[in-house]
């Protein structure tokens, strides 16, 4: 089994909930998946870190997520990525500004200005969570290059990206997590 069979795996037993839920975007949906349950665990972590590094662009020198969902996913990578000589900073986005002291909305080492940023999330429905993220990342004078994420659940949020000019790439589609192979 490859990394990517595994962690398909991982997420099939371990995340993936079917059932009528509502999701943060609001939507309805027949199923949901809580990546945390995925990528908060050593082997999961792990493979999330590995499959992704290897999908960010060459002239990223960071990535960055929206806490919750991103944050041991943008850890992952960078942890991985330095075992494997590629340094990637990691920065983490708040969803409100730190209520003191610099009430920055981006956690994390200061780059220099221009920096080019890898975007990630977990679950992608709507875009909207990563479209917020490359705001905030623009305001700090950060040039967010590209979004990838762990599953695209193919409901617009794709479209979305490729309105605002991001190509998203990500590790498993909804036929690759609802189809068993």
């Amino acid at each position: 089994m490859d990394e990517r069979e595994r962690l398909l795996e991982l997420v099939r037993t371990r995340a993936l909930r079917v059932g009528k839920i509502t999701l943060s975007s609001g939507k309805v949906s027949d199923y949901y998946v809580d990546a945390r349950e995925v990528v908060l665990d050593p082997e999961g972590a792990y493979l999330t870190g590995k499959l992704m590094l290897d999908m960010i662009d060459s002239e990223a020198v960071a990535v960055a997520g929206m806490t919750l969902g991103a944050d041991p996913i943008v850890t992952a990578i960078s942890v991985v990525g330095h075992i494997e000589g590629r340094d990637l900073t990691a920065l983490i986005i708040r969803k409100e500004p730190k209520k003191h002291g610099t009430q920055k909305f981006v956690e994390g080492p200061l780059l220099p200005e221009g920096s080019k940023v890898a975007v990630v999330d977990d679950v992608v429905t709507t875009g909207s969570s990563l479209l917020k993220s490359i705001e905030r990342l623009r305001k700090e004078g950060y040039e967010p290059i590209q979004v990838v994420a762990i599953l695209d659940r193919e409901e617009g949020g794709s479209e979305k990206l490729k309105a605002a000019g991001y190509d998203l790439k990500s590790i498993f589609t909804r036929a690759d997590l609802l189809v068993k192979t």
